[in-house]
């Protein structure tokens, strides 16, 4: 017998949010992992709040959504507040009853600004590795850093002289303006949509881009972001950035090994390493000149390994970029762009957790 198509109206529904959600569906120990790492925030979160006045979104729930956006390749606050609307999954994850009204978009992201200024990203990143069951998976001797680009959202059509020199586009909505062949640079120009973003090129024969730096250190064993911060572009911000994470992270106390490309082998960074009680394991770049890296480092088997498993630092920023939206993030400022370069590491972190610690059947 053939099934009616007909809909009926329900005067009232009675959905448990936690029987729609498999049990084991991945995102169930992340989860439970985020509210107790949210939950030994809580002090923190309490410092940032006024004792009276109207109720603010909980920023347990903000970081859960913004999670969720970069889980998700969520490009924007209003398609994350759409998708909160009809989406279960998504409600159960960030706390929202199924009656709960979606926030205004304009009211989350000014809600999230709050968090820029009390560093809750990298509290919450240090929080997540402190964790019990996250703190046995990392390696507390082997790392590697590295760097990568991160467009700005604005177009190279802003980068104006700063004098007012430059020729006016033609008319029009979105004039053109041919600006190939002329000598611009970022102590000359800057860009109008974004002033804190620079011009610059990730390698020989790349194109220049406005952009900033995204910087990482990993952990070796199981390839865990453990430190992240995002800079202003400059020519020596990578090493300058990766020093400011080792010593961040491992004050020296103890002797560890960093893996690097060989835009680190400079005398001055394997120096700083070795006052820093690191062994570098950087890249030897023999390329026209002598290598900073001697036979002392690269004898032993330890460097080779390094060598191998400093490549594993390249999967955050290709995660981030496919998955996460830092390829274009719609964003603008080192603060908001760090928030956000940070939170989406932390949500790498969180997106290996089932493979290896294992759902519950």
């Amino acid at each position: 017998m053939r099934g009616s198509d007909e809909r009926m109206g329900e005067l009232f529904s009675y959905v448990d949010l936690e029987e729609r959600v498999p049990k084991s569906h991945p995102l169930r120990l992340i989860r439970r992992i985020v509210n107790e790492v949210l939950a030994a925030l809580d002090r923190q979160f309490a410092e940032l709040y006024a004792a009276e006045g109207r109720p603010s979104i909980a920023p347990e729930r903000l970081l859960r959504a913004l999670l969720l956006q970069a889980f998700y390749t969520i490009r924007s606050e209003r398609q994350l507040m759409e998708q909160l609307h009809y989406n279960l999954l998504y409600r159960w994850f960030v706390g929202l009853g199924v009656d709960e009204p979606v926030w205004v978009p304009t009211v989350f992201t000014k809600n999230r600004d709050r968090l820029l200024d009390a560093a809750v990203a990298r509290k919450f990143l240090a929080e997540l590795l402190a964790h019990k069951e996250v703190r046995m998976l990392l390696s507390d001797e082997h790392f590697s850093v590295d760097g990568t680009q991160i467009a700005a959202w604005a177009s190279t059509k802003s980068f104006v002289a700063r004098d007012g020199s430059d020729e006016p586009p033609s008319p029009g909505r979105n004039g053109e303006r041919d600006f190939h062949r002329e000598p611009r640079s970022n102590e000359t120009h800057t860009s109008s949509t974004d002033p804190e973003a620079k011009l610059s090129r990730k390698g020989k024969g790349k194109e220049a881009k406005l952009g900033y730096t995204g910087n990482v250190m990993t952990e070796n064993r199981n390839g865990f972001v453990v430190e992240a911060e995002l800079r202003q572009v400059s020519g020596m911000v990578e090493r300058a950035t990766a020093k400011d994470m080792i010593v961040r992270y491992s004050p020296g106390a103890k002797r560890i090994t960093v893996g690097a490309d060989k835009g680190f082998d400079t005398a001055d960074f394997v120096a700083d390493m070795r006052d820093f009680n690191v062994t570098p394991h950087v890249a030897q770049n023999t390329t026209n000149r002598c290598s900073a890296i001697d036979q002392r480092t690269t004898r032993h088997r330890g460097y080779e390994i390094s060598q191998q498993k400093r490549k594993r630092v390249e999967e955050p920023f290709g995660w981030s970029k496919t998955i996460g939206g830092l390829a274009r993030p719609m964003l603008r400022g080192v603060r908001k762009l760090d928030f956000k370069f940070t939170l989406t590491m932390a949500a790498y972190d969180l997106i290996k957790l089932p493979r290896l610690i294992g759902i519950p059947a």
